[in-house]
This record gives structure tokens, sequence and C-alpha cells, in this order.
């Protein structure tokens, strides 16, 4: 069985929190890694993901320690989600 790993970048105009993350994370970009196993059929190959994992602290964001903290894909959409809602539409990083 093949496996895969896929990276995005998420980014947070506000800070946020993740189930299973210790502390509030800032505003910022984040990658996100998703670990996908193979499942193949005699028709079709398809994907499985078995695990997703936050990069901390946020892509140029100094920090004492990096970490990979696993995450639930459906929380960290509703943590999206939640931060498009309460955001006005104006990046106030470089104001």
């Amino acid at each position: 069985m093949a496996d895969r790993t896929t990276h995005i970048v998420v980014r947070f105009f506000s800070t946020f929190e993740l189930p299973g993350v210790d502390a509030p994370q800032p505003p910022g970009s984040y990658r996100v890694d998703h670990d996908e196993d193979s499942i193949e059929s005699v028709f079709r190959l398809a994907w499985r993901r078995v695990g997703s994992f936050i990069h901390l602290p946020g892509i140029g964001q100094r920090g004492a320690t990096h970490q990979m903290a696993p995450i639930n894909p459906a929380d960290l959409e509703a943590a999206l989600e939640n931060d498009r809602n309460n955001h006005d539409g104006f990046d106030h990083s470089s104001a």
C-alpha cells in the first residue's frame, strides 16, 4: 500500500484555538500536512486520510520550539470558517 503527504498553507486573520493545541495561536499562515494511504481497487486508485498535523509556530513566526500538532480536519475547517466570519476584509497585520 502506498502513502503520501499533501501540504497546504492556511491563513488566520485573528487569534484562534484548536482542540488539542495547548494555547491560542496568533494570526498568520500555518502549514498543514495531511497523511493519506492509498486504497487500490480494480477500477481506480483512491486516498484515505489517516492523519492531519499543523506546524507550530506559524510561518515566519519565532518560537522557542517547533512542533507538529495532530488536528482533526473538521476542527481546522470550523476554526477557519469562524475566522472568515469574524474577519472584516481588511488585513490589520500591515496597518
